[in-house]
């Protein structure tokens, strides 16, 4: 009797599976111009683990799916995806044909060129754009941030990109170092890098926990790429002239082998501001080996050498005189324009991807990156020589003028600064050697000598391995569980370098602005003369080990959508000196104590369907945050000190969006609050008047003059306004799009404020600046947009829009916002003139004016024996508008008094330097893809 219980329960058991076996899923996906079928093209069932590609006939099948209602999307490189709502029942569904369209805006972005490999933090430029983020994104809104206001460095929700995460296959591409991306790592590889997906604010991603500005995850696998080659050549007067790229996918072939290959280059003799050469190679392979039906192994490859020329920011004063494209960084050699401060990236990425599919419902994804290379800033270096800058203050007309020199003297020096505006290399050479003479003593040629001016690098050569792995389980038809863990391992050596003696035979190794042994940058190899290529000045590596593992779970239902995820970190920094440097010769050579931080994160969301048409969706996230390398260690390249009240971030971020998806009419409002508190930033500059007298009685300088690394610390930052976009298919050809953003961001307390002081060997805390409800500086607080696009049934299309940025502040001096500013260094008691009154017009926030740019874009395609051409253009800023996208002040003149004689004369030697956008600029690129 138990016998025949137990075989009918089993019999019982096998008929139940069986009646629950979900039903097959198939289409077919065609081209729209020519009919025919494409092959690789992804097929996803949104809120469920299931992708699938089309094979060489163009048809997709899942053997099984849920029954219910299920949102299938369609999507290929090159075309615009579809997604579609089918209800699968408990038969097969065969959804028929799906004819993708030719993606016009995909042409486009291929002009985002601009912002996202330009100064990306470089000389305070205040230029960590969020646009190169927003290239995977469809969005109306998205869409105009990234092309339209990207040029005025416009920010999504006031964000730096550090608040983002770039990944490519599950990897983390944002260095450790300040955790910002290096887009220039993938730069001119437009092609290769286009299967993207984002992920916007904190919501939910398959691949990482993220933060709360965003994800780009970047897909370099090879069999995901549609099978033909391209190749395109373009045209612009940006950062570089002309760029020219060739791209091949094979698709999967019947051995179970794919490749991708694709190569470009870019280049410039001098793109849009003066003296910015440009010259970039990037070489991409990916091949992938399908083993069967659950194991693929996929190996990428990534080179992108990258050597650009910088340009200078620039005070009122020069700006006046030369006009907003000058750039003081370069000068005539031999005929040639030769920059000063080129930035060179050499950063190859190697990546082996395991893809594990075990079984319908589970699957594996692991990761295994190496990358290597340089980085390096070059600059000009003088020890014993006058200063090479030419807008250095006292070759200036201001210098004079603010001293009480006459009008005369005042015009000649304006004359003389118009008449040697530029580096002057041929002095330079000249002043690095020596006379020759006969026995007459007459010059009969010269001979190197000491060199009091070179050029050398800043450089870091980094190498990094990541291990990741990333899992999507499908725990029922309504339950996905994504998890991931990685670990990241750092040696990062920096050092400067020499590169040119500029006609010298050596240079000194002593730093000019210390005396005797404090002089030495390395004691244990005194007075050192270096020649190209040596290390000189600093030279220390930095460690870092960094774990981090997150959970998600996204539950979907017919009218809630909503998940969980919570992630946690541990993050370990340690600095090892390779020199005894003279000024900190006990602290400096050898490790130091290493730095932890245990950091975790919890967020979630909620979408509900009051319609298929009409969404409501809530996200919020709290966090905290490791702070960066580059804020941990406050001068590392002199020693091994660490920030003193160093804690980690404490971000939230809450968003609700109100969603319209129409036949005619996609919309989204969306509003947000965010907090960033207790973050840490470092910088360098040297300040005169600073009114210090330490506790052991000494003077900072017998002027109150030093070179300071200032550290503020328990910063608070508060970001909160609107964001709106929205499109009208008007016709079926004409289509208008709305778009608008509105923030208030703004410092949200007084941090406070130490200066590391190389020349009493101390840190001086300041107390705390008044910093609270001064304005986050760097990009425009509001912005609103209007265009209109027309799609012409013969496959051409232009576009125009109309963008209005307003609300853009100049970045203040946290120092100049402390009580130093009111002390006079020579009795350090506050100066008697001071006042409220006068110390709140000195310190006024700089608010720039508003700007309205208007962008014209277009192309066309034919369809040609099988092959498509087609070209796309754009123009920019087609009234040649000139506008200040940035700006620093200046915080040499540390108090009252000076700030006060630096207005004397009318115009200012310290005022703050600006950034200033691009003029009427144009893209054009000319593609054919077979």
């Amino acid at each position: 009797m138990k016998k025949l219980v137990i075989s009918m329960l089993f019999v019982m058991q096998v008929v139940f599976a069986f009646a629950q076996q979900n039903p097959l899923v198939k289409g077919k996906v065609v081209d729209a111009k020519t009919q025919k079928p494409l092959q690789n093209v992804v097929a996803t069932l949104q809120n469920t683990t299931l992708t699938i590609l089309t094979n060489s006939d163009g048809i997709f099948v899942f053997p099984s799916v849920p029954t219910g209602t299920h949102l299938l999307e369609i999507s290929s490189t090159g075309f615009t995806r579809q997604i579609l709502s089918i209800d699968v029942e408990d038969q097969p569904l065969d959804i028929g044909i799906v004819v993708l369209e030719e993606d016009i805006k995909a042409e486009q972005q291929l002009s985002l060129i601009t912002i996202t490999e330009n100064d990306l933090g470089d000389d305070n430029s205040g230029s960590e754009s969020t646009a190169g983020l927003l290239q995977a994104s469809r969005d109306a809104f998205q869409q105009a941030a990234a092309f339209n206001w990207g040029q005025s460095r416009f920010r999504i929700r006031g964000l730096d990109n550090e608040y983002g995460a770039t990944m490519i296959n599950g990897v983390t591409m944002n260095k450790i170092y300040d955790g910002r991306p290096q887009w220039s790592n993938w730069g001119g590889l437009n092609d290769a890098t286009r299967n993207q997906e984002f992920t916007m604010g904190s919501g939910p991603s398959d691949y990482t926990f993220g933060s709360i500005l965003g994800t780009q995850e970047i897909n370099t696998r090879a069999s995901f790429y549609r099978p033909g080659s391209r190749v395109s050549f373009s045209g612009t007067n940006t950062n570089y002239s002309w760029r020219m790229m060739a791209t091949h996918a094979s698709g999967m072939n019947e051995d179970g082998w794919a490749y991708v290959i694709s190569a470009g280059r870019r280049w410039a003799d001098e793109g849009y501001f003066e003296g910015t050469d440009y010259s970039a190679n990037s070489f991409f392979a990916s091949v992938e080996k399908k083993f069967n039906d659950n194991h693929s192994l996929n190996f990428t490859s990534i080179f992108a050498q990258n050597s650009r020329g910088k340009n200078s920011p620039n005070t009122q004063e020069v700006t006046d005189l030369v006009g907003e494209e000058y750039n003081s960084y370069w000068g005539w050699q031999n005929g040639k324009k030769r920059n000063s401060r080129d930035k060179d990236v050499e950063e190859p990425i190697l990546m082996l991807s395991h893809y594990w599919k075990i079984n319908d419902k589970n699957s594996l994804n692991t990761n295994v990156a190496y990358q290597f290379g340089s980085i390096g800033n070059s600059r000009l270096d003088f020890n014993g020589a006058a200063n090479p800058d030419p807008t250095y203050y006292r070759n200036l007309p201001s210098y004079f003028s603010t001293n009480g020199a006459t009008a005369e003297v005042i015009d000649g020096q304006r004359n003389f600064f118009l008449s040697n505006r530029q580096i002057n290399w041929d002095a330079i050479y000249y002043g690095n050697t020596e006379a020759v003479t006969n026995s007459d003593n007459i010059e009969i040629g010269r001979r190197s000598k000491e060199s009091g001016t070179i050029l050398y690098e800043d450089r870091t050569d980094d190498k990094q391995w990541t291990v990741s792995s990333i899992l999507n389980s499908q725990l029922s038809d309504n339950i996905i569980l994504n998890a991931g863990g990685t670990y990241r391992k750092l040696r990062s050596q920096n050092f400067q370098n020499v590169l040119d003696l500029l006609g010298g035979s050596f240079y000194s190794d002593l730093d000019p602005f210390l005396v005797g042994e404090r002089q030495q940058s390395d004691l244990d190899n005194p007075n050192r003369k270096v020649g190209v290529g040596d290390k000189f000045g600093y030279n220390y590596i930095l460690n870092a080990d960094i774990v981090d593992a997150f959970t998600q779970f996204k539950f979907s239902y017919t009218k809630f959508d909503f998940y969980m995820a919570q992630n946690y970190t541990r993050t370990q920094y340690q600095r090892e000196g390779l020199y005894r440097n003279g000024n900190y010769e006990n602290n400096s050579k050898g490790k130091s104590e290493k730095v932890s931080f245990e950091n975790f994160g919890f967020k979630g969301g909620l979408t509900y369907k009051l319609t298929g048409r009409h969404l409501f969706d809530v996200n919020a996230a709290y966090m905290t945050k490791a702070p960066t390398m580059r804020n941990t260690f406050p001068n590392a390249r002199m020693n091994n000190n660490i920030v003193t009240d160093l804690q980690s971030e404490k971000i939230m971020s809450v968003d609700a969006s109100y969603i319209i998806r129409a036949p005619k009419l996609k919309a989204r409002i969306t509003g947000y609050y965010s907090t960033v508190k207790d973050a840490t930033d470092i910088g360098f500059y040297f300040a005169e008047g600073l009114g210090v007298i330490t506790p052991e009685g000494t003077a900072i300088s017998s002027n109150g003059n030093a070179f300071v690394a200032e550290i503020v610390t328990g910063m608070n930052r508060k970001n909160m306004g609107g964001e709106l976009g929205l499109e009208y298919q008007l016709t079926q050809t004409i289509k208008l799009t709305g778009t608008a953003a509105y923030g208030q961001y703004t410092f949200d307390n007084n941090p406070n404020v130490k200066l590391s002081v190389d020349n009493i060997r101390q840190i001086i805390n300041f107390g705390g600046s008044t910093m609270k409800d001064y304005k986050q500086p760097g990009m425009p607080q509001q912005a609103y947009g209007l265009g209109i696009e027309y799609r012409d049934p013969k496959f051409w299309w232009i576009g125009a829009n109309a963008n209005y940025l307003a609300d853009n502040y100049s970045d203040i001096s946290p120092l100049l916002r402390t009580n130093n500013f009111f002390i006079n260094p020579d009795t350090n008691a506050p100066f008697v003139e001071a006042t409220e009154e006068g110390a709140r017009a000195l310190l006024k926030q700089e608010k720039f004016d508003p700007t309205t740019l208007v962008n014209l874009v277009g192309g066309k395609s034919w369809r040609i024996d099988g092959k498509t051409v087609g070209f796309f253009a754009s123009v920019n800023n087609v009234f040649d508008v000139t506008y200040k996208t940035g700006g620093f002040e200046q915080a040499r003149n540390a108090n009252y008094r000076e700030l006060q004689e630096d207005y004397v004369g009318g115009t200012r030697s310290f005022g703050p330097k600006y950034f200033y956008g691009y003029g009427r600029t144009y893209f054009i690129n000319l593609y054919l893809n077979f």
